[in-house]
């Protein structure tokens, strides 16, 4: 196999990535006067041998500890738990949430062979039994692995007098009821809150 096809066969391996997007890049790659794909190799070459799990959260971090492990200005008492680190930056992005994460490294999935020992969910029990943490947030997706992570989480912080909350769920804010499925019109109706 060349290596435009390497190139080609590597790129369509990634997620939301198919074949004609992957041979796409490729040219692109190719056809740029400035190289860079020369550029991107060494992006590449960087992350691969320069980035690691945060020693204390999971998350990516260049250093020992990641940038929000770091951040003196962040609620320590506050914990925020994630199944991986896309969703540390999709939280930072769109929430104005300033406490600490724990990255588990995925959810519960028997079927996949992942049980609690593949996550780090042993980890963040030590976490919470180190005190200082008055409250975790479970922000797993609302998915059946999600949903059984959360549960194992809860029994697993059972006791340790810590507060346990998971983020709300139901109608998108802007959302057509037309378009919203039946689990999710089931759990809004089920959570409705109060008016005034």
């Amino acid at each position: 196999m060349s290596a435009i096809e390497n190139l080609i066969a590597e790129l369509a391996k990634l997620p939301g990535i198919g074949r004609k997007t992957a041979q796409r890049l490729t040219y692109h790659l190719l056809d740029d006067p400035a190289n860079r794909a020369g550029r991107l190799a060494v992006c590449l070459e960087v992350v691969a041998t320069g980035v690691r799990p945060c020693e204390q959260c999971g998350n990516p971090a260049e250093a020992a500890l990641c940038d929000v492990c770091q951040d003196p200005r962040r609620d320590d008492a506050t914990l925020c738990v994630v199944e991986d680190p896309a969703a540390v930056g999709i939280m930072e992005r769109g929430t104005t949430f300033r406490g600490r994460y724990h990255v588990l490294g995925g959810r519960l999935s028997p079927l996949d062979g992942i049980g609690p020992e593949q996550l780090r969910i042993d980890a963040l029990v030590r976490r919470v039994r180190a005190g200082g943490i008055r409250e975790v947030i479970l922000a797993t997706n609302p998915s059946m692995e999600g949903e059984a992570t959360s549960a194992y989480i809860q029994t697993s912080l059972a006791g340790t007098g810590v507060r346990v909350t998971r983020l709300a769920r139901g109608l998108p804010v802007g959302g057509d009821l037309d378009y919203v499925d039946g689990a999710t019109l089931a759990h809004a109706m089920s959570t409705r809150q109060e008016v005034g």
